[in-house]
């Protein structure tokens, strides 16, 4: 089977994989999704809570489940994924696979600096141990590399030189 025309963005929480996507949504045809919304969706309950409640093996599953359903019945879309999505067996047939790559204190950074900071701290349980999450984080830089088709840097960069660089290089790509 081919790869489908959909561009899954991955990398680390707090990166901007969702903002990116809403942004790629206004300067493309594509359509965005979240598989952490979906998952929340199916779930009818917030990621933080399958966590606590269930652990994490449960909300691997549920991930698995998801890519899935992404491989079979959806193209032409932005898929914003959650921060252990990448190591999804069938990613690859999804889609072409973008790393947004930025250094663990740009995307502390970045987070401090949005409007909604609290809640984006709230949201992401994991960065509430600087330590651990920074440990996470140095784990997966190499493998979110690994897994990638392309990789965009977007520390200190403008949304707009962002998408112009994911849409030229997608368009490259195919």
């Amino acid at each position: 089977m081919s790869k489908k025309n959909n561009i899954i963005l991955v990398g680390f929480m707090g990166v901007g994989k969702g903002t990116v996507a809403r942004a790629l949504v206004k300067a493309s045809d594509y359509f965005a999704i979240d598989t952490d919304d979906l998952i929340e969706s199916v779930e009818n309950r917030r990621v933080k809570k399958i966590f606590e409640e269930e652990g994490e093996p449960y909300f691997r599953n549920l991930e698995k489940k998801c890519a899935l359903w992404l491989e079979k019945n959806v193209d032409n879309t932005i898929i914003s994924t959650g921060g252990g999505f990448f190591k999804q067996e069938n990613i690859h047939r999804i889609g072409t696979i973008i790393y947004l790559e930025s250094s663990f204190d740009g995307i502390l950074n970045r987070i401090h600096s949005a409007p909604n900071a609290k809640a984006k701290l709230k949201k992401r349980p994991l960065l509430s141990n600087l330590e651990e999450a920074k440990k996470l984080y140095n784990q997966r830089v190499e493998d979110y590399k690994k897994v990638s088709d392309i990789t965009v840097n977007v520390e200190n960069k403008d949304l707009n030189l962002i998408v112009e660089e994911i849409l030229g290089k997608v368009n490259e790509n195919n």
